[in-house]
């Protein structure tokens, strides 16, 4: 359990790191119409992704203080996830369906005995 958990972590900090990458080329081909906005989204994306690596590092290793800032987005990935359910295009409904269950399923994991047994012992 804890490896999948950990692997469904490092998927999401790629997908944030790929996501700075994509609005990084646009501020820099000049696609972008908000400069201030598209920096702003690649170093919160960037950090956050840092953040969700360090933490998977802390987990690997037996440490509970990766557990906390991991359930954090995962709360925050199912908030954007149910807004994206009455996003009403069917690629936004299903991207919310699969953050929010993605979501779902690493809280529901973190909460498991293997878990908790390999974070505090």
């Amino acid at each position: 359990m804890v490896l999948a958990i950990l692997v469904v972590v490092v998927l999401e900090a790629a997908a944030m790191i790929t996501f700075a990458g994509a609005v990084l080329v646009e501020l820099v081909s000049g696609r972008s119409t908000n400069v201030g906005v598209g920096v702003f989204v690649v170093v919160f994306f960037l950090g956050l992704a840092w953040l969700l690596v360090g933490c998977v590092r802390a987990l690997w290793r037996g440490r509970r203080r990766g557990r906390s800032p991991v359930a954090g987005w995962q709360i925050f990935q199912g908030i954007i996830g149910v807004s994206l359910l009455t996003g009403g295009s069917p690629a936004a409904v299903l991207g919310g369906l699969v953050l929010l269950l993605l979501a779902v399923g690493v809280l529901l994991g973190l909460m498991t005995r293997p878990v908790l047994e390999h974070t505090t012992g």
